[in-house]
């Protein structure tokens, strides 16, 4: 008979220390239930380590599905499913490009919104033949954040809505704060060469200064004419803003010059151009120096003209030309471009300057005035739309395309000056140049010719 040493004889007991002796299977069974104690002690630690990693994984998850949902709003046409051909690299780059657009809409929405007076206008992209940068760096000093903000709303008489800042009518948000930069920097440089070439100028404002400065009351514009330099459409369009006239195309030519319907700043008291000085918007546009006097020379003295050709051309047939026949002595007719520039470049001349070739820093004093928009003729139809868009004319104002006098001309471009300045000598073109240096400098056009110096 084997005997199972594991298993008690009924009469076996066991004795726990402190308490009474009890049979085996009682001893068994409170050994279970302390092993299910501990278990159950246990227990609390392991439950939640896996209700906190489970809530984690619902945040996940409710933070991915919030992703999702921005991205497809953001980016049209861009669903996460598993049915998209879409690359990873492809869902960043639109992202990327979408957050991106909202950054510049809001950056350029602070800047259009910040009220300035007068009112300050964006600029325009570097035109042919000018040094003019773009600035490539982001860092904005003070004088660049006073010039990048705008006008307040500005009412028009004839339109029920204001013109605000955030306008989107005719010219996009990107392009304000793209061409912005432009002006700022055409200002700049016009201040610093003030400051350098002219530091003894009077700061004392005369009748004399202002005497081609055309004023339009109410829109508050200052604008300095610039002969050769779109003067005349220019001054079809005060007209239009004055009420004188519906359309700029319905004023002839006689009208615009000799009329007399825009006031001059110079016919105010000294109060009044003070006034309008402080408050209105100063205007300039300017030309290439070279080119706009090669086109007043072709207009006044290759055209038929009543008054310089008497005037300016038999004074200069006279000085300057052997042997000339009585006929163009008598009708001053036939001055060829050498003997103009005989009489142009002479400190003695034989008859006075005129405001078709004097220089525009004589001519509109922008050292002494500060214009607040300094615009050019070789962009003046992007440039022009913009500043009335800017100044509240009506939307059915732009400005004119067609030429002023002999419509059927060629128009003077950069290379017919250069075919017409080429007609001179080495010295004769850098004396050219040296009487309109302040001009290129000022305005930054680049040298016309390489041997100039």
């Amino acid at each position: 008979m084997v005997l199972n040493r594991d298993a008690p004889s009924p009469s076996t007991q066991v004795t726990l220390p402190g308490r009474p002796s009890m049979p085996w299977v009682e001893c068994r069974v409170m050994d279970v239930l302390r092993r299910r104690r501990r278990l159950r002690a246990n227990l609390p630690c392991s439950f939640w380590f896996l209700l906190l990693f489970a809530a984690g994984g619902l945040v996940l998850f409710v933070h991915l599905q919030d992703l999702s949902e921005m991205v497809q709003q953001q980016v049209p046409g861009v669903k996460f499913s598993g049915a998209t051909k879409q690359t990873s690299e492809e869902l960043c780059a639109q992202f990327s490009e979408a957050q991106r657009a909202r950054q510049d809409q809001r950056s350029l929405e602070e800047t259009l919104t910040s009220p300035i007076p007068p009112m300050q206008f964006p600029a325009f992209a570097a035109t042919p033949g000018s040094r003019e940068q773009e600035p490539s760096s982001p860092r904005l000093t003070q004088r660049h954040r006073k010039l990048l903000k705008t006008s307040p709303v500005v009412r028009s008489p004839n339109m029920s809505t204001p013109v605000s800042s955030s306008s989107t009518s005719r010219t996009s948000h990107r392009t304000w704060a793209r061409l912005s930069h432009v002006q700022e920097a055409r200002q700049r440089l016009m201040k610093e060469v003030c400051a350098k070439y002219k530091s003894n100028i009077s700061r004392t404002i005369t009748p004399h200064h202002v005497s081609r400065i055309y004023v339009e009351d109410k829109y508050k514009l200052l604008y300095c004419e610039v002969p050769k330099a779109g003067c005349s459409n220019w001054k079809r369009v005060l007209m239009v803003l004055a009420g004188l006239a519906s359309s700029a195309s319905e004023i002839n030519h006689d009208a615009v010059h000799y009329g007399n319907h825009i006031k001059r700043l110079d016919s105010f008291d000294r109060q009044g151009i003070t006034q309008r000085l402080e408050t209105y918007t100063k205007v300039l546009f300017v030309r290439e120096p070279l080119e706009r006097l090669v086109s007043a020379f072709r207009d006044k003295f290759e055209s038929p003209n009543s008054y310089y050709h008497p005037v300016f051309g038999k004074a200069i047939i006279s000085k300057y030309r052997a042997n000339a026949s009585r006929a163009a002595l008598r009708t001053g007719s036939g001055v060829t471009f050498q003997e103009f520039m005989q009489y142009l470049l002479d400190v003695h001349r034989p008859v006075g300057m005129d405001i078709h070739w004097e220089p525009v820093h004589q001519l509109c004093s922008p050292c002494l005035l500060s214009y607040d928009f300094i615009g050019k003729f070789e962009t003046m139809e992007q440039e022009a739309n913009v500043l009335l868009e800017r100044t509240g004319a009506p939307r059915n104002l732009t400005f004119p395309r067609f030429k002023d006098r002999n419509p059927g001309a060629e128009r003077t471009s950069t290379g017919l000056m250069q075919r017409y300045v080429a007609q001179l000598s080495a010295a004769e073109r850098q004396r050219a140049y040296d009487f309109y240096y302040m001009d290129y400098l000022m305005f930054n056009y680049s040298k016309p010719f390489q041997d100039l110096y």
